[in-house]
């Protein structure tokens, strides 16, 4: 049975969704005020591997994600570029779809906008203020009541007295209390404006998500989930603010997914330690980044490096090798494969484990090369399976050799088998070395030469 690790609970819990083979999956987005950082790619990619294993194991999935698009970031973005906070969005979310696509993601099935949530967010914050959880600031913000939330800390696992401590208590702030938080911003000239109850004003940050998700999914829904940077205080205040409002369970199970670091650091915008999609992209297949994503468990800590994307590559390599110049039988899949990758992941989405399963099917199918029908189910299985993860998707060639045939490599190892059939092997070693140089490795099998960029 799937076991999945409860942020709330702090242990593995075995999964049981609200409706029979249904699940409601909701995730943090991006604030789109600049391009995506690789950082934010690993939790994209973390649940994206858990969307496509629980389709896999035959659930139907309704997977959200969230757009921030209104936000102070943006707003001061768009006046330092001099354009609209319109124009910054819309460019920004394309730029984000073509850095996830390229990534090769599956499209969630909604992707709600903050902007186009107004209504339900006004609403849920009128339902908040008539319970007695929201009060109306001298300066004209709508503050939830932090203290009125009696488990407020349970899913950070923070003590509300604690907490107080290392608040930093606002200038000209009118809060009750430093750890109360903004529901509803009063309008400041020249910045975009909704019109409320309270007056013209925005959401702010933390309402969003819950006012979407329980649009999207209802309330309780079965798994929340985000960078474990969120955990506090955006999902604990997203848990106060929802469970005030409905009187009921926001989410049955929180994941959140290690942070991507950089010299055992966070990477992050603010501290100016990030590399953009865009710019690994360039440089790095999109399966070797999607690799190094999975290669560790998603709740660890991954350190993020030029070693580290090698050797991601490389192991990607050996498992594509296995898959090179083989009759895949489509139709079958090794059950006693298939069975430890699915006890793998079911142990709370083991990906590193999978991968080890991935690569026992690698050295099997090189194992029984004199076993075609036994090697096509078992190449079958290996990308069938490697599909789940998001990997071995790509024609093993094309992946090993680069998306163009270069007539010149192409030129050479021809014209080194020619001396190798003259029995020329000082001229063969030769252009074995300038291939090399080249950054080509040759591989002489049974079947001839082959090459491989390296």
């Amino acid at each position: 049975m799937l076991k999945i690790y409860n942020s709330l609970t702090k242990q593995k819990e075995i999964f049981k969704p609200i409706r029979e083979n249904k699940i409601g999956l909701y995730t943090c987005g991006v604030t789109v005020y600049d391009d995506c950082h690789i950082g934010h790619a690993r939790t994209f990619i973390i649940f994206d591997v858990i969307v496509r294993y629980l389709k896999f194991l035959g659930f139907d999935v309704t997977f959200v994600r969230n757009i921030t698009d209104v936000d102070d970031k943006i707003i001061k973005r768009a006046y330092e570029n001099n354009e609209s906070i319109d124009q910054l969005t819309q460019r920004m979310i394309a730029s984000m779809h073509d850095d996830l696509n390229q990534l090769h993601l599956l499209s969630p099935t909604y992707e709600p906008r903050a902007t186009e949530y107004m209504s339900e967010m006004i609403q849920m914050i009128q339902e908040l203020q008539q319970k007695g959880y929201a009060y109306l600031t001298e300066l004209g913000d709508v503050c939830f009541e932090v203290r009125k939330f009696k488990n407020y800390g349970q899913l950070s696992h923070r003590d509300v007295d604690e907490l107080q401590v290392g608040v930093r208590i606002e200038k000209d702030s009118t809060k009750k209390d430093p750890l109360d938080f903004v529901l509803w911003k009063a309008a400041k000239p020249d910045e975009p404006a909704w019109d409320s109850s309270w007056g013209k004003g925005r959401p702010g940050w933390h309402i969003e998500c819950s006012a979407m998700s329980t649009k999207l999914l209802g309330q309780p829904f079965d798994l929340h989930g985000g960078g474990l940077d969120l955990k506090f205080p955006h999902h604990e205040n997203e848990v106060a603010q929802s469970e005030c409002a409905h009187q009921k369970t926001f989410a049955n199970s929180w994941m959140h997914v290690g942070l991507l670091q950089i010299n055992h650091q966070k990477m992050s915008k603010s501290l100016n330690n990030f590399f953009t999609i865009k710019d690994v992209l360039k440089l790095h297949h999109p399966e070797v980044i999607r690799y190094l994503m999975i290669l560790s468990h998603y709740r660890s800590p991954l350190q993020y490096s030029d070693d580290n994307l090698k050797n991601a590559k490389a192991s990607l390599e050996r498992l594509y090798t296995s898959l090179r110049d083989i009759y895949l039988d489509e139709n079958k899949c090794d059950e006693k494969f298939k069975q430890q990758f699915i006890e793998a992941m079911n142990d709370d989405f083991n990906t590193p484990q999978a991968l080890a399963v991935l690569f026992e099917l690698s050295h099997e199918i090189n194992r029984n090369q004199g076993n075609p029908e036994k090697i096509a189910v078992l190449a079958n299985t290996l990308k069938t399976l490697g599909g789940v993860l998001g990997i071995l998707q790509e024609n093993p060639v094309i992946f090993l050799q680069g998306d163009e045939s270069d007539e010149k490599i192409k030129s050479l190892i021809k014209q080194r088998a020619d001396a190798r059939k003259n029995k020329d092997f000082k001229k063969a070693d030769v252009i074995r070395d300038q291939l090399s140089q080249m950054g080509i490795l040759i591989e002489d099998g049974a079947q001839g030469t082959s090459w491989r960029r390296i």
